[in-house]
Order: structure tokens, then sequence, then C-alpha cells
């Protein structure tokens, strides 16, 4: 289980510093949706911990986090900036979303945006 569990989070890990980089170059649609892979896959990690099983395959951040037993734990901030990021995932990738999204994401937007995802997927790893 810990392999699998350390697998969610280096992926985690992996994507976090990614959402950094884009942010320094300016690639603000990817900020968003590398954040929500970032949370996805710690939520996929604490899925192992808490089911000693493997994750659904979604990208449902709701989902995943009530089907773990971790949204019950989260505080309403927490519920909201998931709610947040949900549609980040999907809208990144259809054309007919981008053009929104990209005016919506600012440099100052994206990087309070990565830091939530930092808090959020470091209080993920504390309930592990």
């Amino acid at each position: 289980m810990k392999e699998k569990i350390g697998y969610w989070l280096d992926m985690a890990e992996y994507d976090l510093e990614t959402a950094k980089v884009m942010l320094k170059g300016k690639r603000f649609l990817y900020v968003g949706f590398m954040c929500h892979q970032v949370v996805e896959k710690a939520l996929k990690g604490y899925y192992v911990h808490a089911k000693s099983g493997n994750p659904p395959y979604t990208h449902n951040l709701n989902y995943l986090a009530g089907e773990s037993g971790i949204y019950d734990k989260m505080t309403e901030e927490q519920k909201d900036f998931v709610d947040l990021l949900e549609p980040l995932n999907v809208e990144a990738r259809y054309p007919t979303y981008k053009e929104r999204l990209m005016q919506s994401l600012t440099y100052q937007r994206c990087k309070e945006i990565i830091q939530k995802t930092e808090g959020l997927y470091q209080w993920i790893k504390q309930q592990l």
C-alpha cells in the first residue's frame, strides 16, 4: 500500500512543480489544469490509504473526496476550493471553454490557485 500511496503523492508533487513552471511561463490555462491534477492525485493516494484498494477511474474531485471519506473532514473553504478546481480539468481540454477560461486566469489568480493547491495538498498528506 505504501508504494501505491507514494506513487500518487510523487505524481502530485511533480504536477505541483509543473504548475509553478507554467506560472513562470505565463501558461495560465495549464496552471489550473495542473493544480486540478495535484489534488486529484493526492485524493487518489488518500483513497488507497483509506480503502486499501485502487481509486476509481475518474477526474471528479468531489466524487473522489466523497468515496475516500475525506470530504467530511474538509473545511467549507477546502470544499469551495475543490469546486473552483473542478472545471479547470475539463475546460482546459476543450476549445469551446478555453477562450473564456483563459480570460479569467491572470497571473495573480493563478498564483493564488497554486498556493491554495499546495495548502490542500499538504493537508491531505497530513491525513495519511
